[in-house]
């Protein structure tokens, strides 16, 4: 399977579509780009897609995780060093951006970049040029910039947590990727896709999934999004090798079973509360006749006084007059 069809953007629900018009109309361009999105929603899987579908494709494409970049030496790390700029730079580094030049840079979780790197960023962003530390002259570089998040940068910048600049600089298109609850509607056709990937990834045969097992992933919340329907397919590719029937919900983890049983559990008891005051109704009605309120209810009496007893042990509950 190819790269582009490793970070394909897989879906058909209203909620995605816009989202691949979008992907469409910025991936033939160099614009800047803010992605946000919950977490494991696929932030990483779009800015791949948009590298791969631009005049970029076969440049570099280097991702960052901002979170994981040492406090002390981010600015090395982002934009390079000379030997001897501090203690233990025994030799020159180049940098994570002028590693990405002529191709993309991937910043994601931008909120976690400290406010001195911030402003070396937008510099950078607004001439091209970066300095490492322990130059006296800066290098051009030419980087395409994508940046995502999970927070809300927004009120990260009230809080003058995030520099207003560089979010307005970073967010020339802001594109949000939905959650996955928000797209039921795609849930066979990435399972379909993950599936695949699995399969490749190991030398495995192909699983499927039934269609009690589909209506189970369509119910379950995907609180891990994305990520979390990705490792379960994988898991469920190797876990269940061999098995040439469609997976059943049973061969579903039971953190998504208890899903559906909840939700069959709570539809249960809103029938028997309907049944219960039907049967009330019709006793009413017929004034504690339970002959009559059987033909009523279009039942027999036997079966009306079993659902009685069921409903009203020892006949507690029942209005004064209507026992028998």
């Amino acid at each position: 399977m190819n790269t582009k069809q490793t970070y394909a953007l897989i879906g058909n629900s209203p909620a995605f579509r816009q989202l691949l018009n979008t992907a469409q109309l910025v991936a033939a361009t160099r614009a800047s780009v803010m992605i946000s999105g919950e977490s494991g929603c696929g932030k990483e899987n779009l800015a791949r897609h948009l590298h791969l579908h631009s005049p970029l494709a076969n440049k570099p494409f280097i991702a960052v995780n901002c979170a994981n970049l040492p406090e002390n030496l981010v600015e090395s790390e982002l934009f390079g060093h000379r030997r001897g700029a501090f203690s233990n730079a025994m030799n020159d580094r180049d940098g994570l951006v002028r590693t990405a030049h002529n191709g993309t840079l991937f910043l994601d979780e931008i909120g976690e970049l400290p406010l001195t790197a911030q402003a070396k960023l937008l510099r950078f962003l607004e001439n091209g040029e970066i300095l490492p530390l322990g130059c006296d002259r800066p290098v051009q570089v030419n980087v395409r910039v994508i940046a995502a998040t999970n927070c809300d940068l927004e009120q990260m910048v009230k809080a003058g947590r995030f520099r207003a600049d560089l979010f307005y600089r970073l967010q020339v298109v802001p594109m949000d990727v939905p959650p996955l609850r928000e797209r039921v509607g795609d849930i066979a056709l990435l399972t379909e896709h993950f599936v695949k990937l699995a399969a490749a990834k190991h030398d495995l045969p192909l699983i499927s999934f039934s269609p009690e097992a589909l209506r189970v992933l369509r119910d379950y919340p995907w609180p891990g999004n994305i990520r979390e329907l990705k490792n379960l397919c994988e898991r469920l590719t190797i876990l269940c090798n061999g098995q040439r029937e469609p997976l059943g919900a049973d061969n579903l983890p039971l953190n998504l079973r208890e899903k559906k049983m909840a939700m069959a559990s709570k539809a249960s008891l809103s029938l028997e509360k309907n049944e219960r005051d039907m049967i009330l109704h019709a006793l009413e009605q017929c004034k504690g006749n339970r002959t009559h309120a059987a033909k009523m209810l279009g039942i027999t009496r036997y079966t009306l006084l079993y659902r009685i007893k069921k409903h009203f042990p020892s006949e507690a509950g029942l209005p004064a007059g209507m026992a028998a």
